[in-house]
């Protein structure tokens, strides 16, 4: 088996939609980023390609590459988990951190877990994601920039 983590910080903008896990969270900021900045799939990424030894995000998707301007992070997730795959691996399960004081994240802890199991052609009950507050400190207590966090377990494919 195979541990790897990830961890991503974005700040929050106005003018930009707020993509997290996937989905589209009603807020009146959003992540600024060269992708659709959805810190909590950039996470995961990071986490799956480090588990199976493979380097980082930035390698495979440069924010100095205009091809990546915009881009949905669910592709890429999907894309980097391809190369996971290929190497022999499968995700035995997936542990998150979004830590943001706002919004209050809960209500779509649930759909977030769905929507990267299905990404990555896993059960639900593989993933699991936890919303935290940094409790008014730091940038991202005074709502400033969100961070998120990922650990990920690789078992062999059979």
């Amino acid at each position: 088996m195979r541990v790897g983590i990830g961890y991503d910080i974005h700040q929050l903008v106005e003018g930009r939609d707020l993509i997290l896990g996937g989905l589209e969270i009603p807020y009146d900021k959003g992540l600024a980023g060269h992708s659709d900045a959805d810190a909590l799939l950039h996470a995961i990424t990071d986490a799956l390609l480090g588990a199976a030894g493979l380097g980082d995000i930035g390698e495979y998707f440069p924010d100095t590459d205009p091809k990546w301007k915009g881009a949905d992070s669910g592709m890429m997730l999907k894309e980097a988990f391809k190369n996971v795959r290929r190497r022999g691996w499968e995700v035995e399960n997936i542990d998150c951190n979004i830590i943001a004081q706002a919004p209050k994240l809960k209500p779509y802890k649930s759909q977030m877990e769905a929507r990267i199991a299905s990404l990555l052609e896993i059960e639900t009950r593989r993933v699991n994601v936890k919303a935290r507050t940094n409790e008014g400190l730091d940038a991202v207590g005074r709502g400033e920039a969100i961070i998120t966090q990922a650990v990920v377990l690789l078992k062999p494919a059979p």
